[in-house]
C-alpha cells in the first residue's frame, strides 16, 4: 500500500502541486489538504479516491497560487450579447439599402468600452474545481500504477514465504511421524507404571486417561489446518481484487495453529521447527499488511 505519485498544472492566474501518498493501514483512511475557496473539490476528489482504493493510510495534497500580476479579465457577456444583436440589426438595416459593410473582428469587438472588465478579488471556483478534478485523474492513475508495481514486487516475496511455511510444515510432520514409536513406547511405560502403582483403579479408565495424553500430543490437525492456510493463502494472492483484510484474518489463523503445534511438540526438535514456523509466519504477517 505504500506508493507515491505527484503532478503539476496550471489554469490561467493559477498554478498548482500534487502530492498523492500513502502507507500501510489497516481500513482506508483518508487525508485530504484542500484550499477551503475551492468549494465541492475535495467531496470529488475523495469520491474517485474511495472507487480506487480500500486500504491505507491515503494522504492527498494540492499546493495552489495565484500569479497577482496577470491580467485577470473577465468577458462582459451581457455588453457583447448586446453589441451582437445590434450588428446583426446594423447588417440587416445595411442590406436593405443595399449598402455593403466591412466584417467585423473579435479584436475590434473585445476592444469596446466595457466588453473586458476585471476580474473581482473572489475568483469563481467552479471552472478551476472541474478542471482539477479531471487533471487529479493522471496523478491517480499514476499512484495506482506504483501500488501495483509494489504490489508484483510483493507477491513474489510473499509467495517465497508461503514456500518457506510449507517447507517447515512438512518437516513438521515428519518429525511427528519419527517420533509416534517413541511417544507409544513411552505410554507403554508409563501404562504399567501407573498400573502397578494404582490399586482399585479401573485399569481401563487409565487407559483412557493415557489415550487422552495421546490425543493431545498428535499435531495431525495442525499441520493439516496449516497446509489448507498455505492453499488458501495462495488462492487469494491470485485474485486480481483487494484481498488485504482477507490475509490478516489468514494469518492469525497461521500463528494460531503454529502456536498449538509447538505447545504440544514434546520434542526438541519439533519444537524447534515450531518456532522456526512461528518467526516465519510473523515476517509474513508484517508483509501482509502491505497488501491492498
Amino acid at each position: 500500500m505504500t506508493a507515491f505519485a505527484s503532478g503539476k498544472g496550471a489554469l490561467g492566474p493559477h498554478s498548482w502541486t500534487w502530492e498523492l501518498r500513502s502507507v500501510n493501514g489497516k481500513g482506508l483512511d483518508l487525508r485530504l489538504r484542500m484550499p477551503d475557496w475551492l468549494s465541492g473539490l475535495e467531496a470529488a476528489l475523495r469520491a474517485e479516491l474511495s472507487k480506487s482504493l480500500s486500504r491505507g493510510n491515503v494522504t492527498l495534497s494540492l499546493r495552489l497560487s495565484k500569479d497577482e500580476t496577470a491580467p485577470d479579465l473577465m468577458l462582459n457577456e451581457t455588453a457583447m450579447s448586446a453589441v451582437l444583436d445590434a450588428l446583426v440589426r446594423t447588417q440587416q438595416l445595411a442590406s436593405a439599402r443595399d449598402v455593403t459593410l466591412a466584417p467585423s473582428s473579435a479584436a475590434e469587438l473585445l476592444s469596446l468600452k466595457g466588453m473586458l472588465d476585471a476580474g473581482s478579488d473572489i475568483d469563481d471556483p467552479a471552472p478551476l474545481v472541474a478542471h482539477l478534478v479531471v487533471e487529479f485523474k493522471d496523478v491517480l492513475s499514476d499512484f495506482i500504477q506504483m501500488r501495483e508495481s509494489e504490489g508484483q514486487a510483493l507477491f513474489r516475496v510473499l509467495g517465497g514465504q508461503l514456500d518457506q511455511v510449507a517447507s517447515l510444515t512438512d518437516q513438521a510432520a515428519d518429525l511427528a511421524e519419527q517420533r509416534k514409536d517413541k511417544m507409544a513406547e513411552a505410554l507403554r511405560e508409563n501404562l504399567s507404571r501407573v498400573l502397578d502403582n494404582a490399586q482399585g483403579v479401573e485399569p481401563d479408565r487409565v487407559a483412557q486417561e493415557l489415550a487422552l495424553l495421546a490425543v493431545k500430543a498428535d499435531i495431525t490437525e495442525e499441520v493439516d489446518r496449516l497446509k489448507a492456510h498455505v492453499s488458501a493463502a495462495r488462492d487469494l494472492l491470485a485474485q486480481d481484487v483487494a484481498v488485504g483484510r482477507k490475509l490478516d484474518f489468514l494469518m492469525q489463523e497461521f500463528n494460531r495453529e503454529a502456536n498449538t503445534l509447538c505447545s504440544k511438540a514434546q520434542s526438541a526438535d519439533l519444537t524447534s521447527v515450531g518456532l522456526e514456523l512461528k518467526a516465519a509466519i510473523d515476517q509474513m504477517r508484517e508483509q501482509v499488511q502491505n497488501v491492498e
